[in-house]
């Protein structure tokens, strides 16, 4: 038997097969559960099908996470194929390029918002979408973050007050909906070469400091936070809501 035999997952973030969230699309399908994801746009959707073909994944959805509008009609073509949901995992963050380097006092209106909007907000708004769906004893939300919004890391600036504010989120939701039985968490992942780290400046030096001084002296792969993702999202954490939960080889309990 599977860890999620029976289970309803939709995975929100899978851009290609080097990301997190295709890790943990993949994870899940191994432990049991049946696979939803979405995608952003046309074309990020002639990258998921494949994807989806090979985890037998038979719903794929569009959902642009910027707009209400979007997120309700994704939701709403769930609900008209599935009549329940078990695990909502949340793996988007976005910031224009510009604002991922040089000084974080050079950050811009519109790139604040932006980065807020979609790396920390959205989490919320498809947590209210799915909610009228996770009506299953153990359901559970999930979304990743990173230690850069905790500690102040090189050129990730205004995504790092964007993850700060998807962390506090995570403990705010945690209570909003945890009268309804639903769990929600984080995982704090060490530097990963994604997508997304693609766009931050010297990503290459951080990913060499964190090996350098982690306790276990490397970088995490996709597969550990997908492994993670498997505990937090079975009945095995039951009794785990509100967490971030730290997947970098031990890097963040150094201190110089």
């Amino acid at each position: 038997m599977g860890l999620l035999d029976g289970k309803r997952a939709v995975i929100l973030g899978v851009a290609n097969e080097k990301s997190i969230a295709w890790s943990i699309a993949q994870a899940f399908k191994r432990e049991g559960a049946e696979i939803a994801l979405t995608y952003a746009g046309e074309a990020f959707e002639k990258r998921i099908q494949p994807l989806a073909d090979s985890i037998d994944a038979k719903i794929v959805i569009p959902c642009d996470v910027r707009s209400d509008e979007d997120i309700t009609t994704a939701f709403s073509a769930l609900s008209r194929q599935w009549d329940s949901l078990d695990i909502l995992v949340h793996s988007i963050a976005f910031a224009n390029k510009d604002e991922l380097k040089g000084s974080f006092l050079d950050t811009s209106r519109e790139g604040f918002a932006t980065a807020m909007d979609i790396s920390a907000y959205s989490f919320i708004a498809c947590l209210r979408a799915a909610r009228p769906l996770m009506t299953a004893p153990g359901a559970t939300a999930l979304t990743l973050s990173y230690y850069g919004g905790q500690k102040v890391f090189p050129n990730y600036n205004v995504m790092g007050v964007a993850k700060a504010a998807l962390e506090m989120s995570v403990r705010y939701l945690a209570e909003a909906v945890g009268p309804d039985g639903i769990r929600v968490n984080a995982i704090s992942a060490g530097p990963i070469k994604t997508l997304a780290a693609a766009g931050v400046g010297g990503f290459n030096q951080i990913a060499g400091v964190v090996q350098s001084k982690a306790p276990l002296r490397k970088n995490i792969t996709q597969e550990d936070v997908a492994n993670s993702a498997l505990y937090l999202c079975s009945n095995l954490a039951s009794g785990v809501t509100g967490e971030v939960h730290f997947v970098d080889n031990g890097y963040n309990i150094i201190g110089l």
